[in-house]
């Protein structure tokens, strides 16, 4: 993506199945477990680079020793800053005392992080307020072992207000409106409701203290802790929990929005956001890696029981789309082929703006994520040739010349790489004008490939948000090769509407889709209509979330999708340059026949899974009219 955008946070979750002994003797080390988590959370690096964090819960631990380790770190190098700060505490152990860096028993008796329950983060803030205390995971301290717990997550609630004010009837005061903090809460209260509950009916059946204490461990109802917990939550999420007993969950929201898969083998239980993080890690093949259902929790128990268990209703799944497309990580077999397709899908539409002239056209590519995009390009380009070489060598009826046949079969589609994208400048200087020079140069090109003012440039992108890096660098960058025309292509359909599920594409003014309607309906004299869709934004207000329509719809409807897309060109064209410049959007059909599985279209839609996205996409467009930059949201 030419545009670059925060996104999605990364979740990973261990659970040994065995004593720290049985990994000491099979795999030669008792970190098995932290070598793993370590593994996971790299190789999903992409998910989050703004900080990172891990937590260890020890199993049946005696009182008064330490039982939760919890490290966090910030910054795009936090994984090895933590891992490090871990692996320190193991060299002192093995250099002074080899022997006891060897016996599994006296490291978890003396050493943190040796906990058999492991969870990591990774995170990208979707706001400006990145400190050490926002980064996950989070944790809820008590005395009592059973109330006491650890999450993390990759999760947005769009009804935040909502959820504060009902931890304000239960008495409670949280110290910010954020959704990390309610939804900790929120668990918090019903995991000791639960405490008190248990406590009070082994109580009456005579049991000591220390006796109910064991009794509630062997006993709390995950899954019903979750299903009061989760019952007015509106948004996408999958959050990983830790009792501080030991038990834990990874629950995933009722569309299914935000990713979670799973492994479980004899030795180990693990999840994560991205299936190619297992595979790669535990070196398995792709059937053995389950994805946990909408609306369920995987919940492995003390005593090493697992299952998956319905929390609440799960609605029609709208998985997100966007991340086939771009976010998560192309190596996972099923978003390669799908990325493929987008990009072959493109291709009748790419044909028919060069009108089939191959010979005078070089096709490339936006690094470094629309490359798959383009070798599906590649492909369909490269089947169109094939079978244009079928139609006129072998169904012509009369006898063709040797110099037709050599030109029919010189046909060789030009597949370059043109854009590059150049290591990351530092904008030292400070004056704007100068920076947005220095901007300019963060993408490179290739020389001498094009033939000015004879070649068409076609540059396959996977989105285009705001068009600012199109505008502002590459577009001027392919024109100094001087092609005589260049087009720019989506292999996502238009992005018109804001995210509230934890992707930071929340305002309506960044999107590039939304300023071309805009500025059709002013040219063509409907300005009225931005007015009537304003006020509609504000009675919506006093509606009940369930009854709230998006209206912003109503702003793109006077206009055809090719108009909507001509506008944007227009946009994105700086004024300087010679080339005519072009842009083709995916269709969201295409989109449809590509990632089958994945229909969560809000983004170009409109179409939210939840009724807080309406009420979402409406504040979008109310602090867009009155000139505010906040988000139409509350996150963390």
């Amino acid at each position: 993506m030419s545009d670059s955008i925060k996104h999605e946070c990364g979740i990973a979750l261990i659970r040994l199945l065995k004593p720290l002994s049985f990994y000491q003797e099979k795999y030669g080390t008792s970190l098995y477990g932290l070598n793993k988590l370590y593994l996971l959370m790299e190789k999903q690096h992409n998910r989050g680079q703004d900080g990172a964090g891990i937590a260890t819960i020890k199993l049946d631990v005696k009182p008064g020793h330490r039982y939760i380790s919890r490290y966090r770190a910030l910054g795009k190098n936090a994984i090895s800053e933590i891992f490090e700060y871990v692996q320190r505490k193991f060299a002192v152990v093995q250099k002074s005392n080899p022997e006891e860096f060897l016996d599994s028993q006296w490291l978890k008796e003396n050493m943190s992080f040796t906990g058999e329950v492991l969870m990591g983060h990774l995170r990208y803030s979707t706001q400006s307020n990145n400190s050490l205390e926002n980064c996950h995971p989070f944790l809820r301290q008590n005395n009592w072992k059973t109330r006491n717990l650890v999450i993390a997550g990759n999760f947005n609630m769009t009804n935040v207000d909502e959820l504060l004010e009902q931890l304000f009837e239960l008495g409670q005061h949280p110290k910010e409106q954020v959704d990390t903090v309610t939804v900790l809460e929120k668990i918090g209260h019903f995991l000791d409701t639960e405490n008190n509950a248990l406590f009070d009916q082994f109580k009456k059946q005579g049991y000591s203290n220390v006796e109910i204490s064991e009794l509630i461990a062997q006993n709390l109802d995950v899954a019903n802790i979750l299903r009061r917990s989760a019952k007015t939550w509106d948004g996408g999420y999958a959050i990983n929990g830790i009792f501080g007993h030991g038990d834990a969950f990874v629950m995933r929201d009722p569309a299914g929005i935000r990713p979670a898969y799973y492994y479980q083998d004899d030795e180990v239980v693990v999840v994560t956001s991205e299936r190619p993080a297992i595979q790669t890690a535990f070196n398995i093949p792709i059937d053995e890696v389950k994805e946990i259902d909408p609306g369920h929790a995987l919940i492995i128990k003390r005593d090493g029981r697992v299952s998956l268990e319905q929390f609440i209703t799960p609605t029609e799944k709208k998985a997100c789309s966007f991340e086939r497309i771009y976010f998560s990580r192309g190596s996972d077999a099923s978003i390669y082929k799908e990325r493929k397709m987008l990009g072959q899908l493109l291709c009748d539409s790419v044909l028919k703006s060069i009108d089939y002239n191959i010979k005078k056209t070089v096709f490339a590519f936006i690094p470094n994520t629309a490359e798959i995009a383009y070798y599906g390009l590649h492909d369909g380009v490269n089947k169109y040739v094939k079978e244009l070489q079928g139609r006129k060598l072998l169904r012509r009826s009369d006898k063709i010349s040797d110099d037709e046949m050599s030109e029919m079969l010189n046909i060789s589609p030009r597949f370059e790489k043109l854009v590059i994208k150049d290591a990351k400048l530092r904008t030292f200087i400070t004056q704007d004008a100068d920076r947005q020079d220095m901007v300019a140069h963060v993408y490179d090109t290739t020389y001498e490939v094009v033939k000015p003012h004879e070649d068409t440039i076609v540059a396959i992108d996977d989105s285009i948000v705001r068009g600012t890096t199109l505008r502002q660098s590459i577009l001027k960058i392919l024109d100094r090769l001087s092609p005589k025309k260049i087009i720019i292509v989506s292999s996502a359909p238009q992005i018109r509407y804001p995210d509230c599920y934890g992707i930071d594409m929340s305002r309506m003014g960044e999107f590039v889709a939304f300023e071309a309607a805009i500025s059709l309906l002013r040219q063509r004299g409907m300005g009225n209509i931005i007015e009537e869709v304003y006020h509609k934004c504000i009675l919506s207000l006093s509606q009940e979330k369930e009854e709230v329509i998006n209206h912003v719809k109503e702003i793109y409807e006077p206009f055809t999708y090719d108009e909507i897309s001509k506008e944007i060109a227009r946009i994105i064209t700086p004024h300087d340059i010679n080339a005519e410049v072009d842009v083709i959007y995916q269709t969201l059909e295409n989109l449809h026949v590509a990632c089958p599985d994945h229909r969560g279209d809000w983004y170009f839609s409109g179409d939210y899974p939840t009724a807080g996205g309406n009420k979402v996409v409406n504040r979008a467009f109310m602090n867009w009219v009155e000139g505010k930059t906040t988000r139409a949201y509350f996150s963390a």
